[in-house]
């Protein structure tokens, strides 16, 4: 395969990590491109993941953490939710990859005999599959911003940093910039801070051909000049080029930090770009405000997923923002639903402002989110039901108010008599303008409703009142489907629909009358959510949960 020539319009920066993962390579790389992007230029990102799965969509949470969902109905690896809250980038397809995905299409191509009968082989035929992937970003911002996933040395990442390396050539010093993201630990009883796991570290990617030019070395104290010289001689780089990356009080405060750091300034001169000063005074209101609120609420979230919040990383973050909004500190109380099976959910949920039943799939810990849902109806609480917590909130107003005692959806009980929730066979996809088919024999991955559908507002909801508009588009990521065969019964018992697809098939929001803020959503608009654009949704939520905490 003969990679393609570049237009050397962007300039590609590549972030590896070592040592040992979860360093926070994803909010780096995040971080860079906020920098990036506050001094005008633009930026997008890649996200190169060393695992055989063609997507994390069929992956369990407890694996791989949350599955982020674009626009374009990607199923991709978390840091994309990091890339867009931190800048302006669209994610799509075109930004993950795995290795799943590279060989597939390697795999295909030598099926259909486009290899001409050579032998197929890791080099270079792997290897130039990850560089035509890579080569995709070439003109669509100023800065493309390469992260590879795992940890240099593993064995699984090898190609990708093969083919990082040899891009290296293709596109020149001026064009590629290598990152390094790396631990110095903090021995205790030492009372020191060491740096041979960053030399070894380094002397690794050395041996795979890759000197790095900047080093970012997580610690948990600041890093004094003598050490980051000490760095600097041993790893072969400038010592302004070692870049301290200190735990932080916010996630939000890492922009702030690398640029007292020095980092956008040393990328700028090493890619040889003048800029402007950056304008990080956004970057500054936002941590003031973080750090001095005016007031706090509790929220509950119920989930099968509670004791790795990673699962719900986009939420987290979405419920922070609606704090944000409103100048308030979200506290987040994250609960079991199997607890919620066996306990009285009175005392569980006690002292929380606003309840919180988020996506999932299958039957586990549901009966336990479904009384969550009716402690929040009776009590006046207000409920957020997201995905499958919109379709549970389907089943309790069903079970509890329309006199459907049976009530289910079928992805919990295939026999019930009544599924309000169902499995919809075909449905319009807007996107493509064509209608999808699948039964209960569709292969699991790939096959849910996935990304952006439009969504008609009814006037006078919670929703459109949110929203301040009449059409809004949301991602989806879901299987079954609110059951239109029950939407007139519902309605007349008091179930407001407030918000349908444009060919009024789908139901995509459900309220109900006479409750301070009760809304569930077919889709997650945790994924639309920023901490300067909270999603109005999180706001008007976080709100209600304040009035809630104030007036009983």
């Amino acid at each position: 395969m003969k990679t393609p020539q570049t237009s050397k319009r962007t300039k590609f920066i590549f972030v590896t990590g070592g040592v040992l993962s979860s360093l926070g390579k994803g909010l780096a790389a995040a971080t860079i491109g906020a920098l990036l992007e506050s001094r005008g230029l633009t930026v997008t990102f890649q996200k190169l993941d060393p695992y055989i799965n063609v997507d994390p969509g069929t992956m369990n949470p407890f694996q791989h953490g949350e599955v982020y969902v674009t626009d374009d109905g990607a199923e991709t690896d978390l840091d994309m939710g990091h890339y867009e809250r931190f800048t302006n980038a669209v994610m799509a397809q075109k930004n993950n990859y795995t290795t799943g995905r590279i060989y597939y299409s390697v795999i295909t191509k030598e099926r259909r005999g486009e290899y001409l009968g050579g032998t197929v082989q890791v080099i270079p035929h792997i290897t130039d599959e990850i560089k035509a992937a890579i080569l995709q970003l070439d003109g669509c911002a100023d800065f493309a911003i390469i992260e590879i996933g795992g940890t240099v040395g593993d064995i699984e990442g090898l190609p990708f940093i093969e083919a990082i390396r040899q891009l290296r050539t293709d596109l020149g010093r001026e064009y590629s910039l290598f990152i390094h993201l790396t631990l110095v630990p903090y021995i205790k009883t030492a009372g020191e801070v060491k740096t041979k796991p960053t030399q070894h570290s380094v002397r690794e990617l050395r041996a795979d051909g890759i000197q790095p030019d900047i080093l970012i070395c997580r610690t948990e104290v600041p890093l004094e000049d003598s050490l980051k010289a000490k760095i600097a001689l041993f790893c072969n780089v400038q010592k302004d080029a070692v870049i301290t990356g200190i735990d932080v009080e916010t996630i939000y405060e890492m922009p702030l930090h690398f640029y007292r750091e020095g980092l956008d300034a040393k990328i700028l001169e090493l890619l040889n770009v003048w800029t402007g000063q950056p304008n990080i005074k956004p970057w500054e209101d936002l941590v003031h405000t973080i750090k001095h609120p005016k007031d706090d609420v509790t929220i509950a979230i119920t989930g099968k997923y509670v004791d790795l919040t990673e699962s719900y990383k986009s939420l987290h973050e979405a419920l922070v923002h609606g704090g944000l909004a409103n100048g308030i500190k979200v506290k987040l109380r994250y609960i079991s639903a199997e607890d919620l099976e066996e306990k009285d959910p009175a005392e569980l949920l006690d002292g929380c402002d606003g309840i919180l039943v988020p996506g999932g799939f299958g039957k586990r810990g549901a009966e336990g989110k479904i009384r969550a849902i009716s402690h929040a109806r009776i009590n006046k609480i207000p409920f957020f039901g997201i995905c499958f917590g919109m379709q549970l909130a389907v089943v309790e107003f069903s079970r509890n108010i329309a006199g459907l005692d049976r009530a289910n959806s079928t992805e919990l009980d295939f026999a019930t008599p009544d599924p309000v929730i169902y499995l919809i066979k075909e449905w319009f996809d807007y996107r493509t303008n064509q209608m999808q088919v699948r039964d209960e024999t569709s292969d699991m991955g790939g096959t849910l409703r996935l990304g952006a559908y439009p969504c008609v507002l009814t006037e006078n909801t919670h929703a459109a009142r949110a929203y301040g508009q009449a059409q809004i588009s949301e991602r989806h990521r879901h299987r079954f489907e609110f059951n239109n065969l029950y939407r007139k019964r519902l309605e007349d018992c008091g179930l407001v629909i407030s918000g349908v697809s444009p060919d009024n098939n789908l139901v995509e929001i459900v309220e109900i009358q006479d409750h301070p803020w009760f809304l569930g959503c077919q889709f997650h608009p945790e994924f639309k959510s920023k901490p300067m654009q909270p999603h109005p949704l999180f706001r008007n939520f976080i709100s209600a949960a304040l009035t809630k905490k104030h007036n009983g």
